[in-house]
């Protein structure tokens, strides 16, 4: 069940469901706000709660407000994208032969249909970097399996409005956002592990964290790394 609680001029969503503890959670790019609380829990309680988070929570909005952002993107020539990290400059090619993406030296070079459209252009490139992530991820999910002694039985990529990733304990799956195809390697080494490490404990709490010190040590810096680089200009919906 969702509901709504109103806090002077700042909206927060709430979620009952089957758990057993509260979980606040500040959303990029714009600081949407959500509680998730155990089904038996009262709104009051719940308003109680989120009053004496109210400044933890400016505070995460605040630093998301600030964050950098990307210029818009028409799809044009030396436009600057990025894919692993490292950045590329945007080459256009038309020619009537079936759309690709090639990387040669610092270009990007997008061959496309004549009068191809720059939304179909972005469509073309999202299907790129998706295809770039299913390639890449495998390699760590074995192994990361293999180090943390789990299992998982599938992954998912696809553009995520909020997260970099989720994880279905239950299904033992997990999901990866597509832009991460456009962030170093590393950060998305640590989605993966931090994922994956949900399978271990599906919640935040203290054991979670002794888990992810344990399994990468450095963890901490990589998730600061992924949170300082720019995020798409607003008109992408995240």
């Amino acid at each position: 069940m969702t509901q709504q609680l109103k806090l002077g001029n700042m909206v927060v969503e709430v979620v009952l469901k089957d758990i057993k503890n509260v979980h606040l959670s500040v959303y990029p790019p714009n600081g949407r706000v959500r509680i998730s609380a155990p089904s038996y829990m009262n709104m009051d309680t719940i308003r109680v709660f989120a009053i004496s988070k109210l400044g933890w929570i400016k505070k995460q909005q605040a630093k998301l407000l600030a964050q950098a952002r990307e210029t818009p993107r028409d799809f044009e020539d030396r436009e600057s994208h990025y894919v692993w990290g490292k950045r590329y400059l945007l080459e256009v090619v038309e020619k009537e032969q079936v759309p690709s993406i090639t990387l040669k030296g610092k270009k990007m070079v997008l061959q496309v249909r004549p009068l191809t459209s720059s939304e179909k252009r972005q469509g073309i490139l999202e299907d790129w970097y998706r295809a770039q992530l299913k390639t890449e991820a495998p390699n760590l999910i074995e192994k990361w399996q293999k180090l943390m002694d789990v299992t998982m039985e599938r992954f998912y990529v696809q553009r995520m409005k909020t997260r970099w990733g989720s994880c279905n304990p239950q299904k033992r799956s997990i999901r990866l956002n597509t832009d991460l195809a456009r962030k170093p390697r590393q950060c998305l080494e640590y989605i993966v592990v931090h994922e994956m490490t949900h399978l271990l404990e599906p919640t935040h709490n203290a054991r979670f964290v002794a888990l992810m010190d344990k399994f990468m040590p450095n963890w901490k810096h990589r998730k600061d790394q992924l949170n300082q680089l720019p995020v798409r200009h607003e008109k992408w919906v995240y």
